[in-house]
Protein backbone atom coordinates (compact mmCIF):
# COMPACT_ATOMS: atom_id res chain seq x y z
CA UNK A 1 0.00 0.00 0.00
CA UNK A 2 2.76 2.43 0.56
CA UNK A 3 4.18 1.10 -1.95
CA UNK A 4 1.78 2.26 -4.47
CA UNK A 5 1.08 5.80 -2.89
CA UNK A 6 4.69 6.26 -3.36
CA UNK A 7 4.95 4.96 -6.67
CA UNK A 8 1.63 6.91 -7.95
CA UNK A 9 3.41 10.37 -6.18
CA UNK A 10 6.53 9.79 -7.83
CA UNK A 11 4.48 9.32 -11.36
CA UNK A 12 2.39 12.43 -10.71
CA UNK A 13 5.37 14.42 -10.73
CA UNK A 14 6.92 13.22 -13.66
CA UNK A 15 4.23 13.46 -15.52
CA UNK A 16 3.39 17.37 -14.24
CA UNK A 17 7.48 17.80 -14.92
CA UNK A 18 7.25 17.09 -18.46
CA UNK A 19 4.66 19.34 -18.93
CA UNK A 20 5.89 22.15 -15.94
CA UNK A 21 6.46 26.04 -17.13
CA UNK A 22 8.33 26.34 -14.08
CA UNK A 23 10.29 24.29 -11.92
CA UNK A 24 11.85 24.83 -8.77
CA UNK A 25 13.49 22.75 -6.06
CA UNK A 26 13.92 23.65 -2.32
CA UNK A 27 14.15 23.29 1.40
CA UNK A 28 12.02 24.02 4.40
CA UNK A 29 11.95 23.41 7.98
CA UNK A 30 9.71 24.66 11.29
CA UNK A 31 7.44 24.24 14.08
CA UNK A 32 4.81 21.80 14.54
CA UNK A 33 2.00 21.82 16.53
CA UNK A 34 0.70 18.84 17.23
CA UNK A 35 -2.77 16.83 18.62
CA UNK A 36 -4.33 13.55 19.08
CA UNK A 37 -7.61 13.35 19.22
CA UNK A 38 -9.65 10.80 21.98
CA UNK A 39 -9.99 10.80 25.48
CA UNK A 40 -6.89 8.83 25.81
CA UNK A 41 -4.67 12.60 24.79
CA UNK A 42 -4.63 15.76 26.71
CA UNK A 43 -6.69 18.13 24.25
CA UNK A 44 -4.25 20.33 24.13
CA UNK A 45 -1.34 21.19 21.46
CA UNK A 46 2.39 19.88 21.62
CA UNK A 47 5.48 21.48 20.30
CA UNK A 48 7.28 19.43 17.47
CA UNK A 49 9.52 20.08 14.04
CA UNK A 50 9.38 19.36 10.69
CA UNK A 51 12.03 19.30 7.76
CA UNK A 52 12.98 18.03 4.50
CA UNK A 53 12.39 19.46 0.56
CA UNK A 54 9.98 20.27 -2.26
CA UNK A 55 9.72 20.77 -5.68
CA UNK A 56 7.18 23.79 -7.30
CA UNK A 57 5.96 22.79 -11.02
CA UNK A 58 3.98 25.01 -12.66
CA UNK A 59 1.06 24.15 -14.69
CA UNK A 60 0.03 27.60 -15.84
CA UNK A 61 0.27 31.28 -14.19
CA UNK A 62 -1.48 30.46 -11.28
CA UNK A 63 -1.48 27.16 -10.46
CA UNK A 64 1.23 24.86 -9.76
CA UNK A 65 2.08 21.16 -7.96
CA UNK A 66 4.12 20.62 -4.84
CA UNK A 67 5.20 18.02 -3.91
CA UNK A 68 6.96 17.39 -0.71
CA UNK A 69 8.99 14.57 1.32
CA UNK A 70 9.23 15.40 5.24
CA UNK A 71 10.56 14.31 8.60
CA UNK A 72 7.95 15.19 11.18
CA UNK A 73 8.24 14.84 15.30
CA UNK A 74 5.38 14.29 16.62
CA UNK A 75 4.92 15.14 20.82
CA UNK A 76 1.84 13.99 22.89
CA UNK A 77 0.79 13.66 26.60
CA UNK A 78 -1.44 11.03 27.28
CA UNK A 79 -4.19 11.48 29.84
CA UNK A 80 -5.10 8.62 32.77
CA UNK A 81 -7.91 7.30 30.96
CA UNK A 82 -5.00 6.12 28.22
CA UNK A 83 -3.11 4.26 31.38
CA UNK A 84 -6.50 3.06 32.99
CA UNK A 85 -7.89 1.35 29.19
CA UNK A 86 -4.26 0.09 28.38
CA UNK A 87 -2.82 -1.20 31.89
CA UNK A 88 -2.71 -4.64 30.59
CA UNK A 89 -0.83 -4.09 28.25
CA UNK A 90 1.63 -1.76 29.86
CA UNK A 91 4.71 -2.23 31.42
CA UNK A 92 4.70 1.09 33.13
CA UNK A 93 2.65 4.49 33.14
CA UNK A 94 2.94 6.19 30.08
CA UNK A 95 2.56 9.92 30.15
CA UNK A 96 4.41 11.38 27.04
CA UNK A 97 4.53 9.59 23.60
CA UNK A 98 7.32 10.72 20.83
CA UNK A 99 6.15 9.46 17.15
CA UNK A 100 8.37 10.00 14.14
CA UNK A 101 7.02 10.27 10.36
CA UNK A 102 8.18 10.59 6.84
CA UNK A 103 5.05 12.92 5.63
CA UNK A 104 4.11 13.18 1.86
CA UNK A 105 2.39 16.31 0.85
CA UNK A 106 0.76 16.72 -2.26
CA UNK A 107 -0.46 20.17 -3.04
CA UNK A 108 -2.21 22.10 -5.47
CA UNK A 109 -1.10 25.60 -5.44
CA UNK A 110 -3.31 28.72 -6.20
CA UNK A 111 -1.33 32.30 -6.70
CA UNK A 112 -4.37 35.00 -6.53
CA UNK A 113 -1.31 37.63 -6.75
CA UNK A 114 2.24 37.43 -6.95
CA UNK A 115 3.03 36.92 -3.31
CA UNK A 116 0.39 34.88 -2.12
CA UNK A 117 -0.14 31.51 -2.78
CA UNK A 118 -3.17 29.19 -1.43
CA UNK A 119 -2.42 25.49 -0.89
CA UNK A 120 -4.67 22.25 -0.48
CA UNK A 121 -3.75 18.64 -0.92
CA UNK A 122 -3.75 15.30 0.68
CA UNK A 123 -0.50 14.57 2.84
CA UNK A 124 0.70 10.63 3.28
CA UNK A 125 2.22 10.22 6.40
CA UNK A 126 4.33 6.92 7.01
CA UNK A 127 5.21 5.83 10.83
CA UNK A 128 9.09 5.55 10.59
CA UNK A 129 9.20 5.21 14.88
CA UNK A 130 7.19 5.12 17.67
CA UNK A 131 7.96 4.42 21.56
CA UNK A 132 7.82 0.52 21.50
CA UNK A 133 9.00 0.01 24.80
CA UNK A 134 5.69 1.27 26.48
CA UNK A 135 3.63 -1.94 25.24
CA UNK A 136 4.43 -5.72 26.03
CA UNK A 137 4.91 -8.21 23.39
CA UNK A 138 6.36 -5.55 20.71
CA UNK A 139 2.86 -4.72 20.06
CA UNK A 140 2.43 -2.05 18.29
CA UNK A 141 -0.14 1.29 19.45
CA UNK A 142 0.12 3.13 16.42
CA UNK A 143 -0.96 2.12 12.79
CA UNK A 144 1.84 2.68 10.17
CA UNK A 145 -0.06 5.09 7.99
CA UNK A 146 -1.81 8.60 8.51
CA UNK A 147 -3.63 10.35 5.57
CA UNK A 148 -4.45 13.62 6.33
CA UNK A 149 -6.26 16.81 4.46
CA UNK A 150 -3.81 19.68 4.48
CA UNK A 151 -5.04 23.47 3.66
CA UNK A 152 -2.98 26.94 4.03
CA UNK A 153 -1.11 29.76 2.93
CA UNK A 154 2.42 30.49 1.82
CA UNK A 155 3.79 34.04 1.46
CA UNK A 156 6.79 33.88 -1.24
CA UNK A 157 9.68 37.04 -1.29
CA UNK A 158 11.96 35.89 -4.16
CA UNK A 159 13.01 32.84 -3.30
CA UNK A 160 12.54 32.72 0.51
CA UNK A 161 9.21 31.13 1.50
CA UNK A 162 6.99 31.52 4.59
CA UNK A 163 3.97 29.64 5.24
CA UNK A 164 1.16 28.44 7.48
CA UNK A 165 -0.88 25.42 7.84
CA UNK A 166 -3.52 23.35 8.60
CA UNK A 167 -3.47 19.56 8.57
CA UNK A 168 -6.54 17.19 9.61
CA UNK A 169 -6.64 13.43 10.20
CA UNK A 170 -8.62 11.12 8.19
CA UNK A 171 -8.37 7.68 9.72
CA UNK A 172 -8.18 6.48 13.28
CA UNK A 173 -4.08 5.97 14.51
CA UNK A 174 -5.15 3.56 17.13
CA UNK A 175 -3.73 0.15 16.39
CA UNK A 176 -4.62 -1.68 19.76
CA UNK A 177 -8.02 -2.36 19.56
CA UNK A 178 -11.63 0.07 18.74
CA UNK A 179 -11.90 1.49 22.16
CA UNK A 180 -10.72 4.40 21.56
CA UNK A 181 -10.49 6.69 18.00
CA UNK A 182 -7.23 8.72 17.74
CA UNK A 183 -6.67 11.03 14.87
CA UNK A 184 -4.29 13.38 14.18
CA UNK A 185 -4.31 17.20 13.58
CA UNK A 186 -1.56 20.03 13.51
CA UNK A 187 -0.62 23.03 12.53
CA UNK A 188 3.02 23.86 10.78
CA UNK A 189 4.89 27.18 10.79
CA UNK A 190 8.17 27.40 8.69
CA UNK A 191 10.64 29.02 6.15
CA UNK A 192 12.02 27.47 2.34
CA UNK A 193 13.88 28.43 0.22
CA UNK A 194 14.38 27.60 -3.95
CA UNK A 195 17.85 26.36 -4.01
CA UNK A 196 17.36 26.22 -8.26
Amino acid sequence: MKNNILITAILLCFVSFANAQSFHIGAKGGATLNKLTGKSFKDEFSFGYHAGGYAEIGIGKKFSIQPEVLFNQVNVDTTSQFNQLYKSLLSSNVSKIKLSYISIPILLNYKPVKFLTLQAGPQFGILRDQNKNFLQNGKAAFKDGDLSLLGGVQLSFAKIKMYGRYAVGLNNLNDIDNQDKWKSQSIQLGIGFNIF
